[in-house]
């Protein structure tokens, strides 16, 4: 699993990277073509993680309720964040791996209920949670790095 907590955190690492410099204007333009902007992706990155690893384990979760109703699947841009709430996004987006690799060495994901995603994948375990994630956080991090490229 070491592996897999390393892309996550690589993954993360990379999108902010990408992101770096931009302004509040640009992380929340939404191109032509487009349903969203970079702001809601990186905060859906966030909510996502922590609904497939700690609300489907039973467990709460450890982003602010407003922003897991606000970014979760099926949600669209409605407000800009300020400076200072992105800084908490971004500080979330970069510190839950930690939290979630601490969390599962010490062995707290003791049940999962399954879930089929919307790509057809069925998702039965926190070990499967936590490969699936990658591969959401890389689809992310590719729409990030087009929407970089047209803000």
């Amino acid at each position: 699993m070491n592996k897999q907590f390393e892309v996550l955190k690589r993954s993360r690492e990379l999108v902010l990277k990408r992101i770096e410099g931009l302004t509040t204007g640009q992380l929340h333009t939404i191109p032509e073509g487009f349903n969203n902007n970079i702001a809601w992706n990186v905060a859906h990155l966030v909510v996502t993680q922590q609904l497939l690893h700690y609300k489907l384990s039973g467990l709460n979760c450890l982003a602010p309720d407003e922003l897991i109703e606000e970014y979760r699947k099926g949600t669209f841009p409605t407000k800009e964040f300020t400076e200072e709430e992105f800084e908490e996004v971004k500080e979330l987006l970069l510190g839950l791996p930690d939290t979630l690799q601490e969390d599962f060495e010490a062995g707290i994901f003791t049940e999962y209920e399954e879930y089929e995603t919307s790509t057809g994948f069925v998702i039965d375990s926190i070990e499967s949670a936590i490969a699936f994630n990658n591969l959401h956080e890389g689809m992310h991090l590719g729409i990030i790095m087009t929407l970089t490229k047209l803000v």
